[in-house]
């Protein structure tokens, strides 16, 4: 019998992020509160978003709605890398960035976790963005799917292709 495995990865649903977008987009043009500061929330590039208001206050606040509009969707604020408010002009502005993939230290700290504390038998690849996690008992692996859920790490994880 072939080895189990499983890969650890850190991505986001583009379509989900674009619907809670629009849903923050909504409510910054419908509520009271959001009346005449001019708030907008919008993709910038490929994998970052502005929030734009004409007071700080507000700026954080078209965030806020974003953040939550994010968390209805099922979307982790782990995987969201908001900058402060900026002055732009008459205008603030908040520069925000989706992160997508594990980076290179990161998959370095999870695999020494799953080495030190995890079930023995179990080897952790880093390939690419992502870590693929094997061993002979499934078991095994449940514990260290359970490992890296309760541990304290700054990103999403997400657990793919259970064989």
């Amino acid at each position: 019998m072939a080895d189990a495995s499983f890969d650890v990865v850190s991505k986001v649903d583009r379509q989900e992020i674009d619907n809670a977008l629009n849903q923050a987009g909504k409510e910054l043009s419908q509520r009271f509160d959001f009346r005449g500061v001019n708030a907008t929330v919008a993709w910038a590039g490929d994998e970052g978003v502005t929030l734009q208001a004409d007071t700080e206050e507000r700026v954080v606040a078209a965030l806020d709605v974003f953040k939550e509009k994010l968390i209805k969707r099922g979307i982790s604020l782990k995987s969201l890398d908001a900058d402060e408010p900026q002055s732009s002009g008459k205008t603030y502005k908040i520069s925000a960035r989706i992160k997508q993939g594990i980076e290179s230290d990161t998959a370095k700290k999870i695999a020494k976790l799953i080495r030190d504390e995890g079930p023995k038998g179990i080897q952790a690849q880093i390939q690419g963005d992502q870590l693929r996690v094997s061993g002979k008992k499934r078991d095994d692996l449940q514990a260290v799917q359970q490992l890296l859920r309760g541990a304290e790490l700054d990103v999403a994880l997400q657990f793919d292709n259970y064989r």
